[in-house]
């Protein structure tokens, strides 16, 4: 079967039973500004159209993705068990073809898996989350040595982009002083310039997570692909996907 739709495979050396990619702004039928293969039921797009969409991508996977209600919480969710749509912001499964699965629009989507093929995981990491431990959180729900896991950090607003408050980096200077090393001088009185990619890769290394891949793609400046809130405001959601083949 062709796949019809223009899905990124992450570029990491993955076993072969584990699957990943994320979907694109294409291939969908949402009207401007969720042009158009939005996929977030919570963002004012129309049911039909959303319904359609995940119609779309539900036919290029082997199940239905397990959904979350994300709330940019450290919770995770035991996707072989779930029902409905669990709040939470990350999702851990162990059984083949579940689906894990993140919606993003600048935040940072984390996909996880062991080198053993055993288990895999996806993570919805916006600063709050990434501040407060969801990928920490994430790596433990897996169940495995840190050091076997590898991880692939999907599109996210870049470091060029983000700029935050000086409250965001006091938040994650806090518990990680050299974290600093994230950060530069912003445009505007205490405005700082935050890099996500780096942050992530910070937090993943002291917990023993040394095989991250991934984090060079933008969502801010490649309107062509893929949504970005801080860019658009009112806009669709892109989704971050991995799960155990057969």
């Amino acid at each position: 079967m062709v796949n019809p739709l223009p899905l990124i495979r992450p570029d990491w050396p993955a076993p072969a039973k584990v699957h990943a990619c994320v979907t694109t702004r294409a291939g969908g039928m949402s009207p401007p500004p969720y042009d158009s293969l939005n996929l977030g039921a919570h963002v004012g797009d129309g049911e039909a159209e959303v319904a359609g969409n995940r119609a779309r991508l539900r036919a290029v996977l082997p199940s239905e993705p397990v959904w979350l209600d994300q709330v940019h919480g450290i919770a995770v969710a035991e996707a072989d068990t779930a029902s409905g749509v669990p709040t939470a912001d990350a999702a851990v499964a162990r059984h083949a073809e579940r689906v894990c699965a993140v919606l993003t629009a600048d935040c940072l989507p984390v996909l996880f898996c062991d080198e053993a093929g055993t288990v895999v995981a996806a993570a919805h990491a916006g600063w709050r989350g990434l501040a407060a431990g969801v990928l920490e959180a994430t790596v433990a729900r897996m169940g495995v040595p840190p050091a076997s896991v590898l991880a692939w950090l999907g599109p996210a607003i870049g470091p060029h982009a983000f700029e935050v408050g000086g409250e965001v980096r006091a938040a994650f200077l806090a518990d990680d002083p050299a974290a600093a090393a994230a950060f530069a001088p912003g445009r505007g009185r205490d405005k700082w310039m935050a890099d996500l990619f780096a942050l992530a890769r910070r937090r993943l290394a002291r917990i023993g997570v040394l095989r991250v891949h991934g984090g060079g793609l933008c969502t801010h400046t490649d309107a062509a692909r893929f949504y970005s809130y801080r860019r658009d405001g009112v806009t669709g959601r892109f989704a971050s996907m991995v799960w155990l083949g057969r």
